[in-house]
């Protein structure tokens, strides 16, 4: 049997609607929409314009349903930790963009509650200043949480407001700080040590629940019903979850043969890890902040989060506000021939992490570090790049000491397994194969486990190793062998 599903894929700047088609030893994926993700500043901070992003994903789905009227289901993944509260189905607020300012003041008054180490044991999460339980406690503190009667999560939202049911997938809930790493359900304990309401969280979920059928109003928006549907509900395709946390879907898409595989899910962010059957709580991989994340299938996502790609994009951006629109295949023909040595820069530094003139507060961090600059466009491109490439390899490294899981080859999937500048700095620096590829990792996950989850695959092809299997047949990645001497 086959399944033809839609992927709503949203990143941090971007989203795409793609249709995959999935039957026995068959996959392949067919973009249908495309649109910018692009952040909304007003008088009290930096905000997702969500409501244009869901007219988008409506839109989009509209040309998946007129490509593919037997469509079967949906499924949305998204960036984590961010969320909309809600109070009698009705939003009260534009969701804050994890970017903002605002989790500054809150994260001392989290630990004033529960330690940093406390926090560790039970939810096994690296420290990062905008992690949902720092933003939830800037709400406490800002009384919005007295108001609230729901918590919604990025994808959960866009599911409830496309079938009327709220709930809350687990891969993405993982990231919140409030789900125990060891039971997978909402922490009590802390939440109630947090001074945060038990009741605005919604019932978890597992990746390929289905969550319901179209409310009427959306498939009539949509074009779907009546003789149209071959699958799925009376009001069109199901929609259901997936790993609705972008790096769950993605390393699900890892095309990976043998276990002993490290992956960077790169984009926007450089996730950087290797995936376990338990998590690591060990006082060393929180000094070291890794973080233990939920993954599809109960597996577990044991990696660190790097800066990644918004240093180059948030460069390109500055430099594009005074001169002309940036060749960005050019500029990196130009990086990769500079000479001579190349200054690195700390890709975690919490400084690089708000919008703004990238390329001075590189050259700042150098200044600052007494250390020489560098000065032309193609050299700051070369640094970002070779810094990126140390921090991913370093990430690998401390990854296999504080796991135990030994590392033979490095799988790069997204928009940075294009940049083959990056997958060969890689490979040199790690000294391990790098294999590139695919781009659309994080839809081709969110399809497989929707024809999984919808029974249109046969059991060979059930376990994640089967449908990586799927994945290498039907992508070829892109080899980088290490360089001598390089």
């Amino acid at each position: 049997m086959s399944a033809t599903v839609a992927a709503v894929d949203l990143g941090a700047t971007s989203g795409r609607v793609i249709l995959g088609h999935v039957s026995h030893n068959e996959l392949s994926i067919r973009p249908v929409a495309r649109f910018p993700n692009l952040p909304v500043r007003t008088i009290d901070g930096l905000h997702w314009n969500i409501l244009e992003i869901y007219r988008n994903v409506l839109a989009g789905l509209g040309h998946a349903v007129r490509e593919e009227p037997g469509l079967e289901s949906i499924a949305i993944d998204s960036w984590a930790v961010d969320y909309a509260l809600m109070r009698g189905g009705r939003m009260l607020g534009t969701p804050y963009h994890y970017r903002d300012e605002r989790n500054q003041n809150a994260v001392g008054e989290a630990h004033k509650r529960v330690t940093a180490a406390d926090l560790y044991a039970s939810n096994g999460l690296q420290h990062l200043p905008f992690n949902t339980l720092f933003q939830l406690t800037d709400d406490r503190l800002a009384g919005t949480l007295d108001l609230a009667d729901e918590f919604l999560l990025i994808p959960d939202l866009l599911g409830y407001w496309l079938t009327g049911v709220s709930v809350a997938e687990r891969t993405n809930a993982s990231t919140t700080g409030l789900v125990n790493v060891g039971t997978g359900e909402w922490d009590d304990a802390v939440i109630a040590s947090l001074g945060l309401p038990r009741s605005i969280f919604p019932t978890l979920v597992a990746a390929g629940t289905p969550i319901g059928g179209l409310l009427p109003g959306v498939a009539a928006e949509i074009g779907v019903g009546g003789s149209r549907v071959i699958h799925g509900s009376p009001n069109g395709p199901t929609v259901m979850t997936v790993g609705s946390h972008d790096t769950a879907s993605a390393v699900v898409a890892i095309p990976a043969t043998t276990d002993d595989f490290a992956y960077i899910s790169c984009g926007t962010w450089g996730l950087v890890g290797v995936e376990l059957p338990s998590p690591v709580l060990s006082e060393a991989g929180r000094l070291a902040n890794f973080t233990n994340e939920g993954g599809v299938d109960g597996r577990v996502r044991f990696l660190h989060n790097v800066m990644g790609l918004w240093l180059l994009s948030e460069s390109v951006r500055t430099w594009e506000r005074s001169e002309p629109p940036i060749n960005l295949p050019a500029l990196i023909a130009a990086a990769a021939d500079v000479t001579g040595e190349v200054p690195l820069f700390d890709a975690n530094d919490p400084a690089f992490l708000a919008p703004g003139d990238m390329p001075a507060r590189i050259a700042k961090w150098f200044r600052q570090h007494n250390l020489p600059a560098p000065r032309t466009q193609a050299e700051v491109v070369r640094s970002i790049l070779n810094s990126l490439a140390d921090a991913f390899a370093t990430a690998v490294e401390t990854a296999s000491v504080l796991s135990g899981k030994r590392v033979r080859v490095i799988h790069i999937v997204g928009g940075g397994s294009q940049n083959e500048l990056l997958c060969q700095l890689i490979a040199d620096r790690s000294g391990l194969p790098v294999e590139a590829g695919p781009v659309e990792a994080t839809a081709i996950g969110n399809v497989l486990i929707q024809s999984r989850s919808a029974g249109r695959s046969d059991g060979s092809s059930s376990t994640l190793e089967s449908l990586r299997s799927l994945v290498a047949a039907a992508f070829s990645p892109v080899r980088y062998l290490p360089r001598r001497g390089a």
